[in-house]
C-alpha cells in the first residue's frame, strides 16, 4: 500500500516527526556511559506517554522477527545494526549506540534513528561509519523531490555509501511511511536511478542509510530481532521521515530545538 497525504493529514505528521525527534535528542542527552538498554526503553516509555503517542514497536510482530517486539524503542549496540531489542547491557565507554524509534500520534506515523559513541571515546573508524550514513541521507533527501524515483534515491544513498567504501545490504531500507509504521514503496540503500515508483507530493517516507564496517552479510540474534554484522564489526544508522511536498523534501523528524 501506497499513501498519499493530504494537507491535514500531513499537518499531524508533522508534529509526529518533532515527537520522535524530540525523544531521540532528549535520549542521546540521557545516555551515559553505565547507562542500561532496559533504562533507556523505560525512558522511551514514559517519553511516549507524555506526548500523548502510541508506541509502533510494542505489539509489533512481522514475519521476519520472533514476535511481539515488547519494547518501546531499538537500541543496537556496536555489531548491532537493526531490530536491536533492549536487554540488559550497561554502556561503555566507545560503544557505539544506535536508537532506532517509531511512534503514531492521532493516526499518523514517524520513524527515525540516530547513532552516537557514548561516553569521551571516539574511535576514528566508529566516527567516519556514523558521518557516512548521515551524507548518505542527506543525499537520499535532496534528491526526493516531486517527479523522481525512488531509484533516484537509492542511488543517491548507495553512491555515498560505496565512496566511503562500505559494502550495502539491501535486504532492509527505507520504506513509505503514513498510517501505518511500514508501507510501500521499499527504498534500497543502493539502486539504479530512473527505476521505481515516481514521487507525488503527499507521499511519506522514511529513508535509512545503515551500514555494516566489513560486511553485507546480517546474522540473527538468538533473541529473534536483533540484527548484527556477521563478522562482528560495528554498524551505524541514520534515519528521517520525511514529506515529498511540491518544493522537495520536508525533513518531519527534526527535533524542536537543534542541538
Amino acid at each position: 500500500m501506497i499513501e498519499i497525504l493530504n494537507p491535514s493529514e500531513l499537518g499531524r505528521a508533522r508534529v509526529t516527526g518533532r515527537i520522535v525527534a524530540d525523544i531521540l535528542q532528549a535520549l542521546r542527552a540521557r545516555t551515559a556511559v553505565g547507562t542500561n538498554l532496559l533504562e533507556i526503553d523505560r525512558w522511551a516509555q514514559a517519553m511516549i506517554v507524555e506526548a500523548g503517542a502510541v508506541s509502533c514497536y510494542v505489539d509489533y510482530a512481522p514475519s521476519f522477527g520472533r514476535g511481539p517486539f515488547g519494547h518501546y524503542i531499538c537500541t543496537g549496540v556496536n555489531d548491532a545494526v537493526l531490530h536491536g531489542l533492549p536487554h540488559d547491557y550497561a554502556l561503555a565507554d566507545g560503544d557505539l549506540l544506535t536508537l532506532d524509534l517509531a511512534v503514531s500520534k492521532d493516526g499518523i506515523a514517524a520513524d527515525a534513528a540516530i547513532s552516537f559513541v557514548v561516553g569521551d571515546s571516539r574511535p576514528a573508524e566508529s566516527v567516519a561509519m556514523i558521518e557516512a550514513t548521515e551524507r548518505a541521507l542527506a543525499a537520499g533527501i535532496a534528491a526526493a523531490v516531486p517527479g523522481a524515483r525512488i531509484g533516484d534515491l537509492s542511488h543517491a544513498i548507495g553512491s555515498v555509501l560505496t565512496e566511503a567504501g562500505y559494502p550495502i545490504n539491501t535486504e532492509f531500507g527505507g520504506h513509505g511511511i503514513g498510517s501505518t509504521m511500514h508501507q510501500d514503496p521499499h527504498v534500497a540503500n543502493t539502486g539504479r536511478p530512473g527505476r521505481g515508483y515516481r514521487l507525488r507530493p503527499g507521499l511519506l517516507l522514511a529513508l535509512e542509510p545503515w551500514i555494516m564496517q566489513d560486511t553485507a552479510t546480517l546474522v540473527v540474534d538468538a533473541d529473534g530481532w536483533t540484527l548484527r554484522s556477521a563478522t562482528g564489526a560495528r554498524t551505524a544508522h541514520s534515519e528521517h521521515t520525511i514529506a515529498i511536498t511540491d518544493d522537495g523534501a520536508e525533513i518531519l523528524t527534526l527535533p524542536t530545538t537543534r542541538g
